[in-house]
């Protein structure tokens, strides 16, 4: 079964990083997605542009109103998923556990439906 795995973090906290803390984090996103590749369970991924760049849709009067930014004020961000192709939910909280964002934010476990 896919689960994507949706990472969630406060920006503002990358941002601040020092250089070694950065290439350091993106390190060991390189490790953590060759051990999902060699597992045999990634099927894609992709770090998301900052918040910044995001626009949300909303339809009013059965028209399209762009407007700038996320749709709703948080604390965490959406910064990039992985769709994974895993036995049960429970490999797929037990991926989610080694990302290296659980230590720094949220990872959110969803069943993908067709």
């Amino acid at each position: 079964m896919e689960y994507m795995i949706l990472l969630y973090a406060d920006e503002a906290r990358f941002e601040a990083m020092e250089e070694g803390q950065m290439a350091s984090l993106m390190a060991e996103f390189a490790s953590y997605t060759q051990a999902l590749d060699a597992a045999g369970v990634l099927r894609g991924g992709a770090e998301l542009a900052p918040v910044r760049s995001a626009a949300s849709v909303r339809v009013q009067n059965g028209k399209p109103v762009v407007t700038d930014g996320p749709f709703a004020e948080t604390k965490e961000q959406l910064g990039g998923y992985y769709l994974l192709d895993c036995a049960n939910l429970d490999e797929a909280l037990a991926w989610a556990g080694r990302c290296p964002v659980a230590s720094l934010g949220t990872i959110e476990v969803r069943p993908v439906t067709a």
